[in-house]
C-alpha cells in the first residue's frame, strides 16, 4: 500500500522560497535608507519652518510704499534694510525664478536632477561595505568621487545648466535690487529681535548635520 504524501499548500512554497533566498536578500541591502529618509524629513521640516518666517507678502507689494531713492547711497540703505526685512522673501522668489527658468529648461532640469541624484545615492548616502559596480569592474571611493567630480564639470560648464542657472539667479538678484531700492523700509519694524539662525537657508546645515549624524556609520571609513 501507498500513501500519498500532504499537498504541499502555497504559504508553505512562499514561506520555503522566501528562506532559502533570504541569503541573497540580505546580501544587497538597500542604499542607505535611514539616512536619506532622515535628510529628507529634516530638510522638509527645516524648509517649512524657514517659510513659516516669511513676511506678509502684502507688505511686500504694497504700492503705497513705493518711491524713488534720493541717492544712490540711500538706495543701498534701502536695500539693506528691506533684505533684513524680507530676507525670506526675497530668497523665495529667487528660488521661484530659478526654478520657473530651469522648467522651461527641461534637457537643463534633468541635467540638473540626474547630478544631484548621482551625488546622494552614488556617494552620499552609499554603504561603504557597497562598492559601485559598473560594467562588471568595482570603483572605489575615491575614484566614484572623482568620477562624480568631472560629471559635475562636464554638466555646470559644458551644457546648458551652467548658463540657464547663471542667468536665473542674476535675474532674481536683480528683482531684489530693484525692489529693495525702490521699497521705502520706513513703515516697517526693523527693531525687533531675531531668534538666531533664522536665515532661509539655515535649514542646508541643519538638514545636513541631521543626515551626516544619521549616516555616521556608513561615511566613518571615507574621512
Amino acid at each position: 500500500m501507498s500513501s500519498a504524501s500532504p499537498p504541499i499548500s502555497t504559504t508553505q512554497k512562499t514561506f520555503s522560497a522566501t528562506t532559502a533566498g533570504g541569503g541573497s536578500a540580505q546580501s544587497h541591502p538597500p542604499i542607505a535608507t535611514p539616512a536619506f529618509r532622515s535628510f529628507i524629513n529634516n530638510l522638509t521640516d527645516s524648509l517649512c519652518h524657514g517659510l513659516s518666517r516669511c513676511r506678509p507678502w502684502s507688505e511686500l507689494a504694497d504700492r503705497s510704499a513705493f518711491s524713488k531713492p534720493e541717492s544712490f547711497s540711500d538706495a543701498t540703505l534701502r536695500m539693506r534694510k528691506n533684505y533684513s526685512y524680507f530676507r525670506v522673501n526675497y530668497l523665495t522668489v529667487v528660488a521661484l525664478i530659478v526654478g520657473f527658468s530651469l522648467a522651461t529648461h527641461p534637457f537643463s532640469l534633468l541635467l540638473l536632477s540626474g547630478l544631484l541624484a548621482s551625488w546622494l545615492f552614488l556617494y552620499f548616502f552609499r554603504p561603504t561595505d557597497s562598492p559601485v559596480v559598473l560594467f562588471g569592474r568595482s570603483y572605489s571611493d575615491r575614484e566614484t568621487l572623482g568620477i562624480l567630480i568631472i560629471f559635475s564639470i562636464v554638466v555646470v560648464f559644458l551644457t546648458s545648466v551652467g548658463s540657464v542657472l547663471i542667468s536665473a539667479i542674476l535675474a532674481g538678484v536683480a528683482v531684489v535690487c530693484i525692489h529693495g531700492s525702490f521699497r521705502s523700509p520706513d513703515d516697517l519694524f526693523l527693531d525687533e529681535p531675531e531668534p538666531p539662525a533664522t536665515g532661509f537657508l539655515s535649514f542646508l546645515g541643519n538638514a545636513a548635520s541631521s543626515a551626516a549624524a544619521a549616516a555616521a556609520p556608513a561615511a566613518a571609513p571615507r574621512v
